[in-house]
Parts: structure tokens; sequence; C-alpha cells
């Protein structure tokens, strides 16, 4: 009973910030009203794979913390990338600073490799995993260049 309650907590958490902030910058959201690079997805597919990849990355997290494998540095390293994920949607949409998001959302990648490293070197399932989360930020990295560019 422990495990499944220690695994609805690490699935639960990264769904609630992402839900919080949803919450908070919906309001601000100009997706629909700003120029977007080709290959820009309608905007309902944003919620529907964000929330898949929180799940993942609950699940990835999980199964590391199960194993016992769970140290200081990729407890902290985890939960820095979800605040730094957390933040770029407000520096993107409420604040509109295009161009501090692209460099935001490369240091967000940068640190969700090192995660995925990290979470290599004590179960391969749990990094693999975080495959679909580094290809929707690369995604995500042409997609904020492109609106940066083609809305200055």
């Amino acid at each position: 009973m422990k495990n499944y309650k220690l695994w609805l907590k690490n699935i639960i958490i990264p769904l609630v910030v992402g839900g919080i902030v949803g919450l908070v910058i919906s309001k601000y959201i100009d997706y629909n009203t700003i120029n977007k690079p080709i290959l820009s997805p309608p905007s309902y597919i944003f919620p529907i794979a964000w929330t898949i990849l929180y799940i993942l990355m609950g699940i990835s997290y999980s199964i590391i913390e199960t194993n016992q494998q769970l140290d200081k540095r990729t407890k902290t390293i985890y939960y820095t990338q979800l605040l730094i994920n957390a933040l770029w949607s407000i520096i993107f949409f409420i604040f509109k600073w295009r161009f501090i998001s692209i460099i935001w959302i490369l240091i967000l990648l940068i640190i969700v490799i090192y995660m995925t490293i990290l979470f290599y070197q004590r179960n391969k399932t749990s990094a693999l995993l975080q495959i679909p989360y580094i290809l929707w930020l690369i995604f995500a990295t042409y997609l904020t260049i492109g609106v940066y560019i083609l809305n200055k």
C-alpha cells in the first residue's frame, strides 16, 4: 500500500504543478493570435501532451524512488526541472519575454537531459520514460524560437 501512495503522490505532483500554471496563465495565452512557425500544433494538443508527459515524469521518478535509488542530487535535479518547466509558461505567456523564454527552455532541456542521464544510471526504464519529454522540449524549443522570430 505504501508504494501505491508513493506512486500516486509522484504522479499527482507534476500534474498539480502543471494544472496550477495552466490556470494562472490561462487568461494570458495568446497562442491563437500570434504568428507561429510551420508544424505548430493546434492549441488543444498542448494540455493533452503535457498531461501525458507529467504522468510519465511521475512514473519515471517513482521507479527510482521505489527502488531506493533516489539520492539528494537526483531529487534536486528533478524538482528543479519541474520548477523551471513551470516558470517557462509564465515567462512566455504572462510576461511575453519571448527571447528570454528561448534561453529558459534551452536551460530546461539541458537540465532534463542531465536528469535523464542520472535516471539512466539508476534505472534504464526510468530514463527511457523521459525520452518523450526530451523530444517534446526539442519541439517546444523550435516553436519558441519560431514565435520569437515571427513576432518581433
